[in-house]
């Protein structure tokens, strides 16, 4: 496996939330308000926008897009005539939501900051919301330190989430209705910083790591296996996607938080790795 990475993609604010779906990446432009699907060849489409920020992705069974309305914390889902809104989660998220990962029968965890950081607030755990298909939203899980990407295994049965300020990724036995049980640590980063993640098919988690600007490859109990540098470019999200699904799709971007859009410094990068993709997303 090269340790270099291609650049496929420039010219964006803040890029997250990459998913790969019907032959393309779809991610979330943050301060473009703008949801894009971009092709292997380069050329990119918007495909919704969303005023309230977008960032986690995902789709219901029949094909839907969904996707997190940050700054006003609600689940969107795009119908033929336009956004809808499927759940309001203001009452149960501290500050802006973010990542999401929807299972196989369209129910969704979603993450939220806890705190605003950027205005000095001390910090504050969050909760992992839940939201099912019909929308009823309930918390999934308390006391996460900013939980961010994640990921369920190809049977269902576990979710992994990133806790971006605990340092580590967590892990729940998930059950058919989607409740969570003997939380536990996945795989201990040390001084890694967790923001997305994405599952291949030996188990092992691919971690974006804005902080130490690189992506890495985890396995259960924390050996890391690979680890690409992202160079001055902090690395905040990343995807197998391909027709093979050993594309790394990795979102960079120079910095986050305030001043960031004006610099329109958001790339996606990408490279080919050995193991295929698997799971949810």
């Amino acid at each position: 496996m090269s340790d270099q990475t291609s650049v496929l993609l420039t010219d964006l604010t803040f890029p997250e939330g990459p998913r790969w779906h019907e032959g393309r990446l779809w991610f979330s432009d943050f301060y473009a308000h703008e949801v894009i699907a971009l092709g292997l060849d380069g050329k990119r489409e918007t495909m919704v926008e969303v005023p309230g920020q977008p960032s986690g992705l995902g789709w219901t069974p029949d094909g839907r897009l969904l996707v997190v309305s940050m700054t006003d914390r609600r689940l969107l889902r795009l119908d033929p005539g336009g956004l809808v809104e499927v759940a309001d989660l203001s009452d149960l998220a501290a500050f802006h939501c973010n990542d999401m990962v929807v299972d196989g029968d369209g129910g969704a965890y979603v993450g939220n900051f806890g705190f605003n950081s950027h205005a000095g607030e001390p910090y504050q755990a969050a909760d992992l919301i839940r939201v099912d298909p019909d929308g009823t939203t309930s918390i999934a899980a308390k006391g996460l330190a900013f939980p961010n990407g994640a990921v369920i295994t190809p049977d269902g049965g576990t979710l992994i989430v990133g806790e971006t300020r605990g340092n580590i990724l967590s892990a729940w036995d998930r059950a058919a209705d989607g409740k969570l049980s003997n939380r536990r640590v996945w795989a201990d980063l040390g001084g890694g910083f967790p923001d997305g993640i994405c599952l291949d098919a030996d188990g092992a988690v691919w971690v974006a790591d804005p902080r130490n600007k690189e992506t890495i490859r985890v396995l259960e109990g924390g050996e890391v296996t690979d680890r690409i540098s992202t160079g001055e470019y902090g690395s905040f999200a990343c995807m197998l996607g391909g027709d093979d699904r050993r594309t790394l799709f990795i979102c960079t971007c120079l910095q986050s938080g305030p001043g960031t859009a004006e610099l329109r410094s958001g790339r996606i990068e990408t490279i080919k790795v050995n193991i295929p993709g698997a799971g949810w997303p």
